[in-house]
């Protein structure tokens, strides 16, 4: 499969029809590694049919490219971070995880029969799904990486499952973790790039920026209702900010999901700002606050940030990868715990600061304020995040990279 890229298909090559190619993910980050790669095979090969089977929450993302998921699916209490809290697992058992499960197995073993190739993304858990419909796979190998602890552990089995025959090639998600998978043996991993970095081109969304002031993104997450309780944290921080920097500083840009958007005047109204169209606003004697939100601009306000406050997860790495500096304070959870972010500054280094490790306080968010403030003007430090974000995500690209293998071996 080393094939050089002359040696790749191209738009024009003569390509066979009728081949059926399923994509599977575990994680809503996964989900969205694999719509990039879907949007650039499809460029390649418009012909060969695509399905999907998201193990984690409803497939959202497959959905918006109109890829049909084969089985059905949930949302389920733990989010798919039950390794952040074992506890959540007794939560999913109760929407009943083990059938659901059991249910989409059956579906992807039965579907297996009229399929070419699997594309997996995630961990073990989507590997061995792939290895168990005894077709040909390829694993872009997205939850694991050796910045976490220095080399990966890989177990007994996930070795196998990598090496076997049927496995056609390892994607890695960083450089590092392709040295070190080869070191251990898997000799077809390899770094090509992340496929969340190839969906970053500014639109030219109109943000209603001032040049002159800094450009604060604010990113939530995606999924309710920690994403209401998350940006109920970041307003509270943005007025910190302002307390600390003053007036006419900075500006305001949030980055949320549709569903979301429809929960922002509940958000105001508990934070006491008032909410009218896209705009939340905080108004007192001493300041004055504007927050815009916008549901379809997230790569023109990463695009056009000084520095991002969030507390996402693979929108705080593509943050990462664009070279801005990311400052994060701890939630509720499930998702975004301080285990989370912490582990977050492993994987993506200097550009992510965590500020607290617990629940995010009035100290805390008073303190990720000045860590706003210092950052702002450290110009040592933000050379050094762009430095580190091309390190840690790579370029852009990987999506057709990696498009490419696939319609290699289809082909």
């Amino acid at each position: 499969m080393n094939l050089p890229d002359s040696r790749l298909p191209t738009p024009d090559s003569v390509l066979p029809v009728n081949k059926n190619i399923l994509f599977l993910s575990n994680g809503h980050g996964e989900d969205a590694h694999n719509c990039q790669i879907i949007k650039a095979f499809r460029k390649i090969c418009p012909d060969i049919n695509i399905s999907a089977m998201p193990i984690v929450g409803s497939g959202n993302s497959y959905k918006s490219l109109n890829i049909p998921i084969i089985s059905p699916t949930a949302n389920m209490p733990s989010g798919g971070f039950l390794y952040l809290n074992p506890l959540l697992l007794f939560k999913d058992l109760g929407q009943g995880l083990i059938s659901l499960t059991w249910q989409q197995l059956q579906t992807i073993w039965k579907f297996a029969k009229n399929c070419d190739l699997i594309m997996a993304t995630g961990d073990i858990v989507v590997a061995a799904i792939a290895y168990s419909t005894k077709l040909p796979y390829m694993v872009f190998l997205s939850a694991d990486s050796s910045y976490y602890e220095g080399r990966i552990n890989l177990g007994l089995i996930l070795p196998k499952l990598l090496n076997n025959s049927r496995c056609l090639k390892v994607f890695a998600r960083d450089a590092l973790t392709a040295k070190d998978l080869n070191r251990q043996g898997i000799n077809k991993a390899e770094f090509v790039g992340t496929p969340v970095m190839d969906n970053l081109t500014s639109t030219g969304k109109n943000l209603q920026l001032k040049p002159e002031l800094f450009t604060i993104a604010i990113l939530p997450g995606s999924r309710l209702p920690e994403a209401g309780r998350n940006l109920c944290l970041l307003l509270k921080l943005v007025r910190e900010i302002v307390k600390v920097m003053g007036e006419n500083v900075c500006q305001f840009r949030a980055a949320t999901v549709p569903i979301l958007m429809s929960e922002l005047e509940a958000i105001s109204t508990s934070e006491s700002w008032e909410y009218r169209g896209s705009k939340l606003t905080f108004l007192n004697q001493e300041y004055a606050i504007e927050v815009i939100c916008y549901e379809d601009a997230f790569a023109d306000i990463l695009q056009h940030s000084n520095l991002v406050i969030g507390m996402a997860g693979t929108a705080i790495e593509q943050a990462v990868g664009l070279g801005k500096p990311v400052i994060t304070i701890p939630g509720e959870g499930p998702s975004f715990t301080y285990r989370f972010a912490e582990a977050q500054t492993r994987l993506l280094g200097c550009s992510v600061q965590v500020i607290g490790n617990k629940g995010a306080n009035s100290f805390i968010l008073q303190e990720a304020a000045k860590k706003v403030k210092e950052t702002l003007v450290d110009k040592e430090y933000l050379e050094a995040c762009i430095r580190n974000g091309l390190e840690r995500m790579g370029k852009a690209g990987a999506s057709e990279k990696i498009a490419n293998y696939l319609v290699e071996y289809l082909s």
